[in-house]
């Protein structure tokens, strides 16, 4: 069985689920959506040429008249921020199989709902957070589930890039709350996602956020401590200020009999790779370092739980929510000044926007 893709939204994002589509035997993009021809028929033509099919993909305009298309088994949303929830909902409710970029919504409430739906009309929902396929990630849960480093103590997540005002300016979405988040959504929840998964589940969050910029809305720096429910501490540490460019990404796990980091412009180098009792075999890590066939894997998991009618996505709205929660409880910490305890029933990005209303 070939599972057959539509695609909503053929903007930059776009060409990486393409690019994994043409790499996967039992995957075919059907049909395309986007408000702009031009953009649609970019993307149809690099998938023809990445899969080397000559077969006919539709365009549609109007998304709804996608989800109608009886030829399509499941749709990967890849459209701004504010429209994720809008159209996986619809998405869901018309029996697609969904393929959801981060972040999965705007709100808890939409995250919640997304949820409870995919399992009501038994669909599966896959939120992007490919980076847990990357076969070192891989590597290092297996290491913390097995005990290796002993019991967790301290996770740090670090991001240190640069985000220009021409990235803002040059679409209208960007940089507001309401319809992109913020910057620990867009441009932080992978790597929260993942000390997250290496840490497990979260008892209390405090957070701080920093706003300098007159173009945007959103935050420019932010904060965050954690506390788990396993007594391990985390920190993060996030901006988009660093001059003159990006510095790249960190993370850190700091346990009993060990010490891993990662760092880089992707999370692609090794600066302390320490278990005791074991030799470090740098070559072994090296090759796992440079396999970065992590959206395949994430598709190919799909592809395996659509078909199959005992198995899920490895990665669904309940995995998907949860560093979206995290940054959530940072950015509701910040409002009501306090730490904020697990479980919180209620946030919306747009919530930051009264905030800033009240103060003004």
């Amino acid at each position: 069985m070939t599972v057959r893709f539509g695609l909503i939204g053929c903007g930059f994002i776009s060409s990486k689920h393409i690019q994994a589509l043409a790499s996967c035997e039992e995957a075919k993009l059907a049909a395309v959506s986007d408000l702009q021809e031009a953009r649609m028929e970019e993307m149809k033509q690099y998938y023809l040429t990445m899969s080397g099919q000559e077969d006919l993909v539709k365009s549609y305009q109007d998304y709804q008249e996608l989800l109608k298309d009886s030829t399509v088994d499941a749709v990967i949303i890849t459209s701004s921020s504010g429209l994720h929830a809008i159209m996986a909902k619809a998405a869901l409710l018309a029996n697609k199989h969904v393929v959801l970029e981060k972040p999965m919504a705007l709100s808890i409430e939409d995250s919640n709902e997304l949820v409870a739906l995919a399992v009501q009309q038994q669909r599966e929902l896959m939120v992007c957070h490919q980076l847990r396929f990357r076969p070192i990630m891989q590597t290092i849960k297996g290491i913390i589930d097995s005990g290796k480093l002993g019991s967790l103590y301290l996770g740090v997540a670090s991001l240190r890039i640069n985000r220009t005002l021409d990235y803002y300016t040059s679409t209208a979405w960007r940089g507001k709350w309401a319809s992109d988040g913020g910057m620990l959504i867009n441009q932080g929840i992978h790597v929260i996602d993942l000390l997250q998964w290496f840490l497990g589940d979260v008892q209390t969050v405090y957070g701080e956020i920093g706003h300098f910029s007159q173009v945007k809305e959103t935050e420019d720096v932010a904060l965050g401590i954690i506390h788990f429910q396993n007594q391990a501490m985390g920190m993060i540490e996030a901006n988009i200020v660093t001059k003159p460019a990006n510095m790249g990404y960190s993370l850190s796990i700091f346990g009993e009999k060990g010490t891993i980091v990662l760092n880089g412009p992707s999370l692609n180098q090794i600066s302390r790779w320490h278990i005791e009792g074991e030799d470090t075999k740098l070559e072994e890590l090296e090759q796992l370092l440079e396999n970065r066939m992590e959206q395949v894997y994430m598709y190919e998991n799909f592809i395996e739980a659509v078909k199959s009618e005992n198995k899920h996505v490895l990665i669904d709205g309940s995995e998907g929510k949860k560093a979206l929660e995290i940054i959530f409880s940072i950015y509701q910490s910040y409002l009501a000044k306090q730490t904020m305890s697990y479980p919180f029933p209620s946030f919306s990005t747009s919530n930051m926007n009264r905030k800033e209303e009240s103060e003004s």
